[in-house]
C-alpha cells in the first residue's frame, strides 16, 4: 500500500517565463535541493487522517481573531509591558558601557554607587514588568483557548451523528486540543513575541547607531542573508508543520479506536495488528517531526555561521576605531553585546513563522470542522411548545442518507395517537432506526413532513422538541459518573427519592442497593461494571424520570440473552404506559408491548396497521 498522499502544491505550469518563474530562479532550484533532505519520507499504509484544506495566513487571522475581541482592552496593556521590557533591557546594557568607561578605565569608583542603584531600579521594575506581561499573556491566552475550544465544542454538539460518525474520534480530540493550542501560539503567544523580537530588535538597532552609526551599518549587512535563508527554507516549514498536525490525528485515532475496543481486540487476537497501525502511524509521526528537526538542523547553522562573520567583522573593525579614538572600550564590548542580542530576536522572528505554520496547519484542521453546517437548526421564529400531546404524523416522507444511492425511507405515511403504543418491524436495513432519527429530528426528510400535534417538527424549537421526545438506544449508553448521574442526567434536578423511585418502577432499586456505594457508585467508562441488562434497566430509568410525552425505544432488547430480554418486558410496560410510543424492534416479543405493529422493508411501509398477532402469524 502506498504512503499518505503529497498535498503539497505542484509547481504552476505557467508564469513569468523562464528567467522570471519563482520556480527555475536560483531560490527556485536551491529550494528543490533542499526538498529531499527535508520532506517526509512515506510511511506504508494509507492516510487515516486526510490533509484539511489550505489556509492563508490572512484567512486564519479573518477566521480566529475574533475570538480575542473580549479581551482587546488588555492587550494593549500586554503590549506596552513588552515594550517596555524590551527598553529596560536595552538601558541595562548601556549602563555596562558606563561602568566599562566610568569605572574600570578611568579608575573611579564614584560612578560605580549611582550605576549601582540604577541596576537595582531597573531589576526590581524589570521583575514588576516581567510579571505583568506574563500574567496577562497567559490570562488573555487561556481565555482565547477556553472559549475557542468552547465554540468548537458546542459546533460538534450542533451536527448530526452521522457527520461525527464519518470522522475518527481520536482526530476530533486532537483538533479539539493540539489545533486549537497552535492557532493560539500564533494569534496571541506567538504575535506577543513577534513584537517583542521586533522592539528589541529596533532598540537595540537604534544604540548601535548612537554608538557608531558607520559601525552598525556593516554589522547589518548579515541581515540580507538572514532573509534569504528564511525565504528559501519558509515553504518547507510550511508543508513540515501541514504533516506533524495531520500525523497527530492520526496516532491518536489508532490509540482511541483500539483501546476503546480492547475487550474485541482481546478475544479476536488482533493485539499484534493493532500494534502495528499503531507504530505504522507512529512511524509517520516520527518521519514528519524529523523532516522538522532536519529543517531546524540545516536552518540554525546557517543562521549561527553569518552571526559568526558579523561579530568577528564587529571585532576587527571596533579594534580599529578604538585606535583611532572614534569609539571607546566600553562602547565596543556594549556594541558586541547589543549585536549579539540583535540576532537573538532575529532567530525569534524565524521561529514566530514556524509557529505561523503550524498555527496555520491546525487552523485548516479546525476550520474545516467549522465549515461543515449542521445539518439541522433551529429555524427562523421556531416555536417553543410546552407538554406535548403526543399526537405524530408522518406524510409521504422521503430521506436518503448522504452519498447513499437509495433511499432510506421512501413514502412513508402514519398516524399515531396521543397515548398509543405502535411497532415498527422490520428486516435490518430497512430503515426502523432512520425513522427513530427523524422523530427527535437528528435529520429532517427530503420530502414530506412530519408532525407533532399538527406542527411540522421544522417549526419547533430543537431544545422544545427534544424535551418532549425521548430514546431509550439500543446501546444503552451509561456515561461515566455514578448511578444517580445517570438516571437524572435528563432531569438534573432530581431528588434522591425521585431516583429511586424510577429505578424501582424499572426493577433496579435491587440492582442500586446492591452496589457498593448505592447511588454514589462509579460506573466506569462506558458502565463498564455493569451488565447489559443492567445498563439497559439503568438507561430506561433515566427515559422514566426525563417523563417525555413521547417515546422511541430502538432495539431495546439489542445484545441481551434471552432471559434478560423476557425480564426487560414488565419494566417497559411501566414505561410506555400513558405514552405515545415508537417501539423500533425486530423482536416480536418486544412488537406484543404495541397496540399495533407496522412493518418496514427496505424503506417503504408494506403493511400499513396490524395487531401484533396477525403480524406474529405473518411471520410464522
Amino acid at each position: 500500500m502506498s504512503g499518505p498522499p503529497d498535498n503539497r502544491a505542484a509547481p504552476p505550469a505557467s508564469g513569468r517565463g523562464a528567467a522570471g518563474s519563482p520556480v527555475d530562479g536560483p531560490l527556485g532550484r536551491l529550494r528543490a535541493g533542499l526538498r529531499g533532505f527535508v520532506t517526509t519520507k512515506e510511511v506504508g499504509g494509507e492516510a487515516l487522517i486526510a490533509q484539511a484544506p489550505s489556509l492563508k495566513v490572512r484567512e486564519l487571522f479573518a477566521a480566529f481573531w475574533p475570538y480575542a475581541r473580549p479581551y482587546r482592552r488588555w492587550i494593549p496593556v500586554g503590549l506596552a509591558l513588552i515594550a517596555i521590557g524590551a527598553l529596560i533591557t536595552t538601558v541595562e546594557i548601556w549602563l555596562f558601557k558606563l561602568v566599562v568607561d566610568d569605572v574600570i578605565v578611568s579608575g573611579e569608583l564614584t560612578a560605580l554607587v549611582w550605576i549601582g542603584l540604577a541596576y537595582l531600579a531597573l531589576t526590581l521594575f524589570s521583575a514588576a514588568v516581567s510579571f505583568g506581561d506574563d500574567y496577562i499573556g497567559t490570562w488573555i491566552g487561556e481565555r482565547f483557548l477556553l472559549d475557542l475550544r468552547t465554540e468548537v465544542f458546542s459546533h460538534l454538539q450542533r451536527l448530526s451523528p452521522e457527520s461525527l460518525q464519518r470522522r475518527r474520534l481520536g482526530d476530533l480530540l486532537a483538533r479539539l486540543n493540539g489545533d486549537i493550542g497552535a492557532i493560539e501560539s500564533f494569534i496571541l503567544s506567538g504575535l506577543a513575541d513577534a513584537l517583542a523580537a521586533i522592539l528589541r530588535i529596533a532598540f537595540f538597532g537604534t544604540a548601535l547607531f548612537l554608538l557608531q552609526w558607520q559601525l552598525a551599518l556593516i554589522a547589518l549587512v548579515v541581515a540580507p542573508a538572514f532573509w534569504l535563508i528564511t525565504r528559501v527554507l519558509v515553504r518547507l516549514v510550511r508543508d513540515a508543520s501541514r504533516e506533524k498536525r495531520r500525523r497527530s490525528g492520526s496516532i491518536t485515532a489508532v490509540a482511541e479506536q483500539s483501546l476503546a475496543n480492547q475487550m474485541l481486540v482481546s478475544s479476536s487476537n488482533r493485539e499484534d495488528y493493532e500494534l502495528a497501525r499503531y507504530r505504522r502511524e507512529g512511524e509517520g509521526a516520527l518521519q514528519a517531526e524529523l523532516a522538522s528537526s532536519r529543517i531546524d538542523g540545516l536552518f540554525g547553522p546557517m543562521l549561527e555561521l553569518f552571526e559568526l562573520a558579523g561579530m568577528l567583522l564587529v571585532v576587527t573593525l571596533g579594534t580599529l576605531a578604538i585606535t583611532d579614538g572614534s569609539l571607546t572600550l566600553g562602547g565596543l564590548m556594549v556594541f558586541v553585546t547589543y549585536l549579539g542580542k540583535l540576532y537573538g530576536p532575529i532567530n525569534e522572528l524565524t521561529g514566530v513563522g514556524e509557529t505561523m505554520f503550524a498555527a496555520a496547519a491546525g487552523a485548516e484542521r479546525v476550520n474545516e470542522l467549522l465549515d461543515e453546517e449542521p445539518e439541522v437548526s433551529d429555524a427562523r421564529g421556531a416555536r417553543r411548545i410546552g407538554t406535548a400531546r403526543g399526537e405524530i404524523e408522518l406524510d409521504d416522507v422521503h430521506f436518503t442518507y448522504r452519498g447513499a444511492g437509495a433511499e432510506a425511507l421512501s413514502g412513508i405515511g402514519m398516524r399515531i395517537s396521543p397515548g398509543e403504543a405502535v411497532a415498527v418491524v422490520g428486516p435490518s436495513g430497512a430503515g426502523k432506526s432512520t425513522l427513530a432519527r427523524l422523530l427527535l429530528r437528528f435529520h429532517d426528510p427530503q420530502r414530506g413532513s412530519i408532525r407533532l400535534d399538527g406542527t411540522d417538527l421544522r417549526e419547533i424549537e430543537l431544545a422544545s422538541l427534544r424535551r418532549n421526545v425521548s430514546i431509550l438506544l439500543q446501546e444503552a449508553p451509561v456515561l461515566h459518573g455514578t448511578v444517580r448521574d445517570n438516571i437524572a442526567y435528563a432531569a438534573p434536578g432530581a431528588s434522591d427519592a425521585e431516583i429511586l423511585a424510577a429505578a424501582e418502577a424499572v426493577g433496579a432499586r435491587g440492582l442500586v442497593e446492591s452496589l457498593p456505594d448505592g447511588l454514589d457508585t462509579e460506573l466506569g467508562e462506558r458502565g463498564r461494571r455493569l451488565s447489559g441488562g443492567q445498563r439497559q434497566r439503568i438507561a430506561m430509568a433515566r427515559a422514566l424520570l426525563d417523563a417525555a410525552p413521547v417515546l422511541v425505544l430502538d432495539e431495546p432488547g439489542t445484545g441481551l440473552d434471552e432471559a434478560s430480554r423476557e425480564s426487560l418486558l414488565p419494566p417497559l410496560r411501566k414505561l410506555i404506559r400513558g405514552r405515545t410510543t415508537v417501539v423500533i424492534t425486530h423482536d416480536m416479543r418486544f412488537a406484543r408491548l404495541a397496540d399495533r405493529v407496522l412493518t418496514l422493508k427496505e424503506g417503504r411501509l408494506i403493511e400499513p396497521a396490524g395487531e401484533p398477532e396477525r403480524w406474529e402469524a405473518a411471520v410464522a
